[in-house]
Formats: C-alpha cells, structure tokens, sequence
C-alpha cells in the first residue's frame, strides 16, 4: 500500500499522561523542549536528555504555582521575548470548580531575576494570576512590529465573550497586563462569532496576514500594515460547521520549468491559509494576498476520519516544498503534498501518506527536541505523547 512506503517516520518514546488533554494543551517552550497540559491541573515537561552516554526522553511534572487541585485546564502557550529583552514567558488558563461556580484564570509565569529567565523551575514559581470574566479557549502568543520599538511578543486569548484578549508586558512593572485589542490588532474587533482559533503571519513590506477561525464556522482574515496598525483589506466566508484550525503558509511555485535561452524562471513565494472544520472537509484557499478567500482546494478524503482537530503546514521531505498534516478524532494522522499542474493557480494536494493511532490526535508540533538539527514531530493524543523521528535519524544515528 502506498501510504504505508512513504510515511517517514519510525515511534522514537510515547509517554502516557495521568488524564487526558485537549486542542489547546500542548506548546513549545524554548528550542528544545514541550509542555503538555492535562485536564486535572498537572503540566508534563518534556526534554531529550543525556542518560548514560545515551540521548533518552525524559517527562516530568512541572509545579506550577496558583492553580489549585480542582482545577481544569484549558490552554497552555509559551514564548521567548523578543530581544533585546531575555526570558521564557508561560500561559495557562485554567478553570477552578469550587462547587458553586466555576472560575476561570489567566497566570502568566516569567522570572525577571538574572540568571533564572530560562529555568523553567524558576519560572513556574514566578506567577502573575488574573481572573478572567470569560471562559477562555485558545491561547496564542505573535510578535508584533511597533514603530521606533522593534518587535514584542504579546499574548493572545480567545473567548466565549466573542472577543480577542490582548496581554502585553508592563516592563517597569515587571508584569503583564491586559490592553485594548484594537491598538495593535484593529483586525480583531466586532467579531462574528466566539474564536476557536487564530493564526498570524509577517509578510515583507512591515505587513501580517492575521486569520481566524469561529464557533459558528465564519473565518475571516485580514492584510494590515503594522506601523499603523491599519487593516488594508479583510475577507470572511462561512462555512458550515466550527472551524478547528486556521494555518497561514507560504508556497513555493514555478510557473514554468525553463524559459526560452535557457535561464532559469524566478521562483514565487505566496501566501495560503489552510482551514480545518469538524465536519466538512479541509481546505486550502490559495494566494490570499492576491485572491482573498475566493481561490479554494479542498484536501480530498480529510473528512473520512471524523473531525480534523489538528493541523501543521511543514517541509517533511526536505525538497523545499511543504506538506500538510491533519490530525483526526478518528485516529489518524494525514499527509497531503502539493502537485503543482501548470500555471501556479493550478494544481491540488494528494493525499501521500497516513498513519493509524491508538486514540484520537489533538495537536502536532514540529520541533527539534534531541538539539541534532533534525526535527521531531511530537503528536499529543488523548493517551498521551508520541515522539516521531524522520528515517533519517536511524540512518545517521550511532
């Protein structure tokens, strides 16, 4: 079966987690680490480190300060700052059931003393604990350009009030604090609908793409010059079920293999944004800058699986070009590869490869975890968490 010939991958450790975790539970944290968060309140760090002269995984709890025994957690995110600013900056929102209602919590843990802004055992200690009066979903962290400041990284939190919520650093206060969307984010106002998930990306000429997707299947996206901010032009479509994954991505076309006299034709990088929902299929609408969301393809057979929970745009092949990967509650992974025909407005995405887990797929990341310059692919499931190495590692490994 050709699926099974082309999958690049071989299970390296799967760690299995006290309860279970949901879509938003897990995050990088630094370059070579992940933090997975579980409903009853506990978070897994999770590292490749040296044990008797081998590379070995290792998963351990991580203590965080301020969430209490009985609490859920809903969403976990981390970022490094910006430079010139030094630190590791962890979110978790999580929901405390005393009985008679339910509370919901934004901490944000960061240590501002010299020599601990990376110790993640320093950090979880150094927390700043907000109440919130929304629940939150997705939490998302972006660097945003501002005029004569150089790039800051912000905290983005989604909803049930059908808003964005906006956490910047108060340097001088050595803490976070909440702030109007609009001023850096004028694209995330007047929302249609609750939030489910939101992707951003810088394009050249100081601009971002920003998309998200909501609750009652609306997506919407939005070309906006930073220095501004001010939004140049937005699109939205609906669709007909929540939408689980928005994801920006740039591809790589050439138009023609040779041009006359034999130069070679320049390549062209445009845009694209992958939508998963949880009943129609996956689809990609091609060259948003240009077309907004009226060029669409849809991923065939992403919908034979039940819902798509997860998605990554990634070169896993290493030829330059990338693929999409989609994570379903019906427990498979799917790889999609881009067949170019044609001019670049053609062409589709064939489904190449999958693979069959045990229980449903979360979420997927993309990382180096062993520091070898090859990336693993971490798939969080509702057991727990595999380890994926590329054939690569088993070729060059001892």
């Amino acid at each position: 079966m050709m699926f099974r010939e082309l999958y690049p991958f071989v299970e390296d450790s799967f760690s299995r987690f006290p309860s279970q975790s949901n879509i938003y539970g897990l995050c990088q944290a630094g370059e070579q680490e992940l933090l997975a968060a579980t409903l009853k309140g506990k978070v897994v760090s999770f590292t490749y480190q040296e044990l008797q002269h081998k590379i070995r995984p290792v998963a351990k709890e991580v203590q965080f300060t301020y969430i209490p025994v009985d609490a859920e957690i809903v969403s976990i995110d981390a970022f490094n700052k910006s430079p010139p600013k030094r630190g590791l900056v962890v979110g978790i929102t999580f929901i405390k059931d005393s009985g008679d209602k339910a509370t919901p919590f934004l901490n944000i843990y960061c240590d501002y003393e010299p020599g601990s802004e990376f110790n993640l055992e320093s950090i979880a200690q150094s927390c700043l604990n907000l109440e919130l009066q929304f629940t939150p979903f997705q939490l998302y962290h972006t660097e945003v350009q501002q005029s004569g400041d150089g790039g800051e990284t912000v905290f983005l939190l989604s909803g049930h009030d059908q808003r964005i919520h906006l956490y910047k650093e108060n340097a001088s206060l050595h803490q976070f604090e909440e702030q109007p969307v609009e001023r850096l984010f004028p694209e995330l106002q007047q929302l249609p609908s609750n939030v489910l998930w939101l992707d951003m990306l810088s394009v050249a000429g100081g601009r971002r793409l920003s998309a998200f997707g909501c609750q009652n299947g609306c997506v919407g996206l939005a070309l906006v010059d930073q220095s501004g901010p001010e939004v140049l032009q937005s699109w939205q479509v609906q669709l007909d079920s929540p939408i689980s994954t928005v994801r920006l991505f740039p591809l790589t076309c050439q138009p023609e293999p040779q041009k006359p006299g034999g130069e070679k034709s320049l390549e062209e990088e445009s845009y694209h944004l992958l939508v998963t929902s949880t009943i129609e299929m996956a689809v990609v609408y091609r060259d948003v800058q240009e077309h907004g969301l009226s060029h669409s393809t849809c991923l065939s057979e992403s919908d034979q699986w039940d819902a798509v929970l997860c998605a990554l745009v990634i070169d896993l092949d290493f030829d330059g070009q990338k693929e999409v990967l989609l994570g379903t509650y019906g427990q498979e992974l799917l790889c999609y590869k881009f067949q170019p025909a044609g001019s670049r407005r053609d062409g589709h995405f064939q489904l190449v490869w999958r693979r069959s887990f045990k229980s449903p797929l979360l979420s997927i990341i993309y990382l180096d975890l062993t520091g070898d310059g090859l990336k693993e692919l971490a798939v969080l499931t509702l057991k727990g968490l595999h380890i994926l190495q590329s054939h690569q590692h088993c070729r060059s490994g001892p």
